[in-house]
């Protein structure tokens, strides 16, 4: 008999939306909810610029500090080993104060250290500003989500969930222009500043939008019930724990796959068409962006595609998608052809990253819904650290040799690297995507009981639509 995980791959059909549920959802948004999910959405972006500043730099970072590209990728992995400890601090605060100006604080955070970035002489303190942009970002993705996602209709999750991801490949392709314009004229630390500006711009919309309605609901209850978050929060993350460790792990697994996927995929791709391809840094960044706007076509049908075959088997079909393009990736020399690789990879990529910011607030406990999805994001992030770095310590290791200025050169093998590295994770990810649960069409209203109480009556449970309504009035 068939796991019961298999046999759910595909949701029941009373959770599937039809086409009609979903114009009739987004007819019925208010200007609240609207504002929610577009101010999460520009924070999401300004996520992607600050972090991929440096990955579309490496090159002129490496000459600046005489570096090795290996050694200028450790800052890639200092940020991403410490935005779980963000993650941990910003969502506590998030679940306890609210999703608004925990975020706003976040982003002035992020602000002022990207704009001391752009102004390093060492590479030392290159390093110390890295990993301390590492905490303050880690905050960003579980609150922008949890803003974004926890107001709307269930009928617009799965499509709102890929827009919200797609937020961070809006933001790269920003700053690859950015790079393609700025930088060429003005040098790598303008981009460091202008991503500065643009978080700085995010907080200031992000105060100008209300406090999440659902969020002012679920005090209200608390209130009502005579209980304090802050007193209990704590007690209450251990009951989380211990009841739903198993959810945690699973989880992680499937954050820890897909981060790999992501960044083993991205972080050193503008790098590879350089250095093994021998691409200039102009068809490098061009390269880039096509491989980017095809991470946008991913994401937004991933995101819509899993409201009606489900979840976890939309995740599957793109991990699939990227296994079958993985040759046309690495293969070829001609810009043409690695770019339309790289196109098709990315569809793959970020078809299965849209699926993530629904798929984790469907699994989180209603009380920890700002905590949970960003600790686990952050800690799949933690664990996937150093993909960049075994890709440069890899291509360290094997060499191939290209045809530059008309000299036989020796240079590191990136593409075969990157082909070994990017299948070896897509079958993991196949293998925990069918294991991992899934509540699909599940409601944010639902009570939770982690802490041992009474469910919530049912007359207290609210649609988001409802919630919105009341918190205007």
């Amino acid at each position: 008999m068939p796991s019961r995980f298999i046999r759910e791959l595909i949701p029941r059909r009373e959770t599937r939306t039809s086409l009609g549920g979903v114009v009739a959802a987004l007819q019925s948004l208010t200007w609240v909810q609207w504002a929610q999910f577009w101010s999460g959405w520009f924070a999401w972006a300004c996520d992607a610029i600050d972090y991929v500043a440096v990955s579309l730099t490496v090159p002129r970072l490496s000459t600046q500090f005489g570096k090795s590209t290996s050694a200028i990728t450790t800052a890639l992995t200092l940020t991403l080993l410490l935005r779980s400890v963000g993650a941990v601090i910003f969502g506590m605060i998030s679940d306890r104060y609210g999703r608004k100006w925990p975020l706003v604080v976040n982003l002035l955070i992020c602000c002022v250290i990207e704009l001391g970035t752009g102004f390093v002489d060492t590479f030392s303190q290159f390093l110390a500003l890295r990993a301390l942009f590492g905490i303050a970002m880690g905050g960003i993705w579980g609150l922008s989500s949890s803003s974004a996602l926890e107001n709307l209709p269930v009928e617009l999750r799965g499509l709102a969930s890929g827009i919200l991801q797609e937020g961070y490949i809006v933001g790269y392709i920003f700053a690859a222009v950015v790079n393609l314009t700025l930088v060429a004229q003005y040098g790598w630390r303008s981009l460091f500043w202008t991503g500065a500006g643009i978080t700085f711009f995010a907080a200031v919309v992000r105060a100008l939008v209300p406090e999440s309605p659902f969020f002012l609901q679920v005090k209200e209850q608390e209130k009502e019930k005579g209980t304090d978050t802050s007193q209990s929060f704590l007690r209450k993350t251990k009951e989380m724990l211990k009841h739903h460790w198993l959810l945690c792990i699973y989880a992680v697994l499937l954050m820890s796959g897909l981060n790999f996927l992501s960044h083993g995929s991205q972080d050193l791709f503008p790098t590879y068409l350089q250095i093994t391809k021998g691409f200039s840094a102009h068809d490098a960044t061009v390269a880039t962006i096509i491989s980017n706007c095809g991470a946008f076509v991913g994401g937004a049908m991933g995101g819509w595609g899993s409201q009606y075959i489900g979840r976890r088997l939309m995740i599957i079909c793109c991990v699939l998608l990227v296994g079958v393009f993985i040759p046309l990736w690495v293969l070829p020399s001609s810009f043409s052809a690695l770019s339309a690789g790289g196109f098709c990879v990315q569809v793959g990529v970020q078809g299965a990253w849209g699926v993530i910011p629904i798929q984790l607030a469907e699994m989180s406990p209603p009380a920890f819904r700002a905590t949970f999805p960003g600790v686990v994001y952050q800690l799949g992030n933690m664990v996937a650290a150093a993909s960049a770095q075994i890709e440069a310590t890899g291509g360290d290791n094997l060499k191939t040799t290209i045809m530059e200025n008309g000299v036989l050169t020796v240079v590191p093998d990136y593409a075969t690297v990157q082909a070994i590295f990017i299948g070896s994770v897509a079958i993991f990810v196949i293998v925990i995507a069918l294991i991992v649960p899934e509540k699909h069409g599940s409601h944010f209203d639902d009570a939770d009981d982690t802490d041992g109480d009474e469910a919530t009556d049912h007359k207290s449970q609210m649609s988001s639509r409802e919630v919105d309504e009341k918190s205007s009035a």
